[in-house]
């Protein structure tokens, strides 16, 4: 229902902003109708012919993005299943939860808490029915007081899968009262990473919760209706038409579109129940607007007063201004529920857990010039629980941020290059405890205590040349798949990353799961494992992982670098056909890190350790001491044509963590310029 909110939300534009998207839509029109003959390869091996470009279709798209980072629709499936098989009791040993002790976005003084009892009563819900996902980031800011420059300097990386093209593509607008300049999205105007002459801002996902599975009664009597409040009421139903080649007709899909949002799923046999979808991306927004607003904005007020117009994916935005300021501000809708928490489906039949609003704005979590002189998120926990609202229960686990707050902590002032250092860095911590307890082992096997002579001199950094990162990592998963196999059997495969659906291919326990299980080790629960200690199941998870990786990687240990299997694919949608590879793909190409270093790099437990989740799909430094001097790198190129230069010329410099320079005023930009292209209006073409 995506774009029927987006054709719906069109309607509801201020003048400005349609005009805005129609001239975004022109210049796209303008170019296909200018280039019918030499379009993008793509458009040519699939013989297809674009339809014009509409402001529907640039609302649209920002709406399938907000989704895709803002969704957990897939864990309350997983998490229901966990509930089915083990009760909530056991259940909930299973919920990684937020360490205590782990940096919080903006800290009270106070300690963070487990779920705790307000978990175990959403997980009850899934008996009452019977039965029955974001991305990652980093940014932070200094002001002056640590700074080299005595003005604020502010760093971004945004986390997503990679892919070719790049997802960002770099701008810089400067006409109509705008000069911004940084990340923009294809078929979205504006600029969602960047900075203009007086601010500047980033961006990390949230980690709050902005959707809702809800269980529905279906009339068995008639499939139109489903229950509500008591009585049967007739629910929307949407015919959907899907052209595909090659078919005369076009495929059609009704949809139930119910007080909750579309039904996702046929009914349960037998039952008459079918699952239903409510999400903060279907909401009716101005987000646009506050984009434009935000490009404009020169000061704090204004920008919080751009962000107000923001409602997915909530984003937690980092702030600096050239007057010395830095700042932190939440954005985004997070649902206020009647009832419960969202974490399992819901039964939409009683109206008791419906949602009854959203968090105001202004009560949205926000600091301004904290006594720490920084500011730094990764997708961390934001507030503690004493904060008056329930954000999400599905935080990363904090070691990125922990470790962001230690370097930053580090030195007294920053330069741009300590920043580099630190955007760049793949000291694990986790990967440190791991190896202090895979060193406590005493393994009779000859080739597990060959391996632990690698981790002897481990400076736990997670290298692409490190033998050592590669047995920990190894040893990490073997240990979770056996840990979590003890209580869930069948289903471990899901908790450890197997895809509930191709558009959702891994699994947010995977990354929340390190914590957990190094919390488990060093309580050792006698329960856990039927027979068995704790010491032989790691011991036994050791050598699984060892035998495992000599199988893979050969009998030569010292060739079991991090790099070989740990790898940017660099794929290209239509690269999966291997007659076009060559064409469209660019890697593999060797990667350190892993889903808890500053430096992100995340695999997919199913298809482990090559890099097809979260790692930097964009790097940027902005010097608010003079702009001239700020930097970035896409991991990629600028150009989406295999066949241009700039496809694919900074994949070495990303990999290698160099920038180019991102020159801000016109005169260095002309001194530095290696050509210039002239773009004219059209005879008649609207001013």
């Amino acid at each position: 229902g995506l774009r029927r909110a987006a054709e719906a939300e069109v309607e509801q534009l201020a003048e400005a902003v349609r005009q805005n998207l129609e001239a975004y839509a022109a210049g796209v029109n303008a170019f296909i109708e200018g280039n019918r003959n030499r379009l993008p390869p793509e458009f040519l091996l699939l013989r297809f012919r674009p339809e014009p470009w509409t402001p529907v279709d640039s609302l649209a798209i920002g709406k399938f993005v907000g989704w895709s980072l803002s969704g957990n629709w897939d864990t309350e499936i997983v998490r229901s299943w966990i509930v089915e098989r083990l009760g909530p009791e056991e259940a909930a040993r299973m919920e990684p939860g937020y360490p205590v002790g782990a940096p919080l976005i903006v800290p009270p003084g106070g300690e963070c808490r487990g779920l705790g009892a307000p978990l175990l009563e959403e997980l009850r819900k899934v008996q009452e029915l019977g039965g029955g996902r974001g991305g990652g980031s980093n940014n932070w800011a200094v002001d002056g007081h640590k700074s080299a420059t005595g003005k604020p300097l502010l760093a971004n990386d945004p986390h997503l899968p990679l892919q070719m093209p790049c997802i960002w593509y770099e701008v810089h607008l400067n006409g109509g009262g705008l000069n911004v300049i940084g990340a923009s999205l294809p078929g979205v105007p504006g600029v969602i990473i960047g900075h203009n002459d007086r601010i500047a801002w980033g961006i990390t996902n949230t980690m709050t919760d902005g959707d809702d599975l809800f269980v529905e009664r279906i009339n068995p009597a008639n499939p139109r209706q489903y229950e509500y409040g008591g009585k049967w009421v007739d629910g929307d139903l949407v015919r959907e038409e899907i052209r595909v080649r090659g078919r005369r007709e076009p495929v059609v899909e009704e949809v139930l579109v119910t007080a909750h949002g579309p039904i996702i799923s046929p009914s349960i046999p037998g039952e008459n129940r079918a699952i239903a979808l409510r999400t903060v991306v279907a909401e009716p927004s101005q987000q646009v607007q506050g984009l434009l607003l935000l490009g404009r904005a020169g000061s704090w007020e204004g920008f919080r007063e751009a962000l107000r117009q923001w409602p997915a994916p909530a984003q937690n935005f980092v702030y600096a201004d050239v007057e010395g300021n830095i700042g932190y501000q939440m954005a985004g809708l997070v649902p206020l529920r009647a009832k419960g928490q969202g974490l399992v489906p819901s039964p939409g039949w009683t109206g008791e857990y419906d949602w009854k609003g959203f968090i105001p704005f202004d009560e949205l979590p926000s600091v301004l010039n904290p006594p720490t002189h920084y500011v730094a998120t990764a997708n961390n926990k934001i507030v503690d629980d004493d904060y008056p609202y329930f954000l999400g229960a599905e935080y990363m686990e904090g070691y990125r941020a922990q470790r962001i707050i230690e370097l930053l902590e580090a030195r007294e002032k920053h330069s741009l290059e300590d920043f580099r250092s630190i955007q760049g860095d793949i000291y694990s911590i986790p990967g440190r405890e791991l190896a202090q307890h895979i060193l406590s082992l005493q393994p009779a096997n000859e080739d597990v205590r060959r391996a632990l002579n690698f981790l002897r001199v481990w400076d736990c950094h997670l290298s692409p040349d490190s033998v050592a990162a590669t047995i920990v990592e190894a040893f990490f998963l073997q240990m979770l798949r056996n840990t979590v196999a003890a209580k869930l059997g069948p289903l471990t495969d899901y908790f450890v990353g197997k895809e509930l659906h191709p558009a959702v291919p891994d699994s947010f326990y995977l990354y929340r799961s390190a914590s957990w299980l190094l919390a488990l080790m060093k309580e050792a629960p006698a329960d856990w494992f039927a027979g068995r200690s704790w010491r032989e199941v790691m011991e036994g998870s050791l050598e699984e992982a060892v035998a495992a990786l000599r199988r893979s990687l050969g009998e030569d240990m010292s060739r079991w670098t991090w790099g070989r299997i740990h790898y940017a694919p660099f794929e290209h949608v239509l690269g999966r056909v291997r007659v076009l590879r060559p064409l469209f793909n660019r890697g593999p190409v060797p990667v350190g890190g892993d889903m808890n270093t500053v430096a992100q790099a995340s695999y997919i437990g199913s298809r482990p350790y090559a890099v097809y989740s979260f790692t930097p799909s964009y790097r940027q430094i902005i010097d608010l001491s003079d702009f001239n001097r700020s930097v970035a790198i896409l991991p990629g190129g600028q150009s989406g044509h295999p066949a241009s230069r700039h496809y694919s010329d900074m994949i070495d410099a990303w990999r290698r963590l160099e920038y180019h320079p991102l020159l801000f005023d016109r005169g260095e930009i002309e001194r530095q310029a290696a050509g210039k292209l002239t773009l004219m209006p059209a005879e008649g073409a609207r001013p």
